[in-house]
């Protein structure tokens, strides 16, 4: 009964996430979202990130983008054609992330217009899968056109880590992977998913609420992992923990705001930009 009530309320809350976004509300579609050991199965199949786009060369000093819920929906990206104008035209970029919710509800056109706009930034865009992204069932669109979920970047200068918390966890398999890999990781080392990990009010939705695998998460990335980047919250929270820097950023569909990660002999600077 109590699982029963959960998903109730999960569902319910998904819903009215869907009505204040503008998404075509289909409870059987919520329903109908993939699991994360599908999507984990699928962590070597690349369709969008082909052996070309997904290499990068970084030394000592480089500079990365990241953003987050761009929702894009009917076509409409709001902004962010001017947003890959801006990076390809900046040499100091060397990569782009969106960690999330990239789609409002994982529509094939919405999914293409991504990749298309990806194409226009001159540099790898990294896509990272949020809920919106498997609403309806729409995994699938996912799969045909993007593939992995999970999947590690090596740059030399920093090693990328893209993790699946699409369904608010991150499950066994995928966190034995990371602390697998981790061991090998060189350079800086940063993570990027969708769910945040903290909050600042109890009535913000939190969705990575299960205590045991968030002690995990903190024990596998402690003094292993330089940032931990998330969206979902629309909120701009950072935190740390466990010599982890864990930064949400807020949504860009609405607030068109990005972070620029600037890593130099110094240190790794931060500074949160507007379009």
């Amino acid at each position: 009964m109590v699982t029963f009530l959960r998903r109730f309320l999960l569902t319910t809350l998904l819903a009215a996430q869907c009505l204040f976004f503008g998404c075509t509300v289909d409870l059987l579609g919520l329903f109908g979202s993939t699991g994360l050991s599908e999507r984990f199965a699928e962590r070597n199949n690349f369709k969008f990130l082909l052996p070309e786009k997904r290499s990068i060369t970084l030394g000592d000093e480089f500079s990365f983008i990241v953003l987050s819920d761009t929702h894009i929906e009917n076509g409409d990206a709001f902004g962010l054609e001017k947003l890959a104008a801006e990076i390809a035209a900046d040499t100091e970029i060397k990569f782009a992330i969106i960690i999330g919710d990239i789609t409002q509800c994982a529509y094939e056109k919405d999914i293409k217009k991504f990749i298309e706009i990806a194409g226009l930034m001159g540099v790898p865009c990294y896509p990272v899968i949020g809920n919106h992204d498997i609403y309806f069932n729409n995994w699938e669109n996912w799969k045909k056109h993007i593939g992995s979920t999970c999947y590690r970047i090596d740059g030399g200068g920093a090693t990328l880590f893209i993790l699946d918390s699409a369904n608010a966890y991150f499950g066994k398999a995928q966190l034995d992977w990371l602390e697998r890999e981790l061991k090998s990781a060189k350079g800086r080392v940063f993570a990027f998913t969708h769910t945040n990990f903290f909050v600042e009010s109890p009535t913000d939705i939190q969705q990575v609420t299960d205590a045991r695998e968030r002690a995990r998460v903190f024990s596998i990335l402690r003094n292993r992992c330089d940032v931990m980047f998330s969206g979902h919250l629309h909120k701009r929270i950072e935190t740390e923990a466990g010599g982890v820097k864990f930064i949400a950023i807020e949504d860009f569909r609405h607030a068109k705001t990005y972070c620029r990660v600037t890593v130099s002999s110094s240190g790794i600077s931060y500074r949160y930009e507007k379009l």
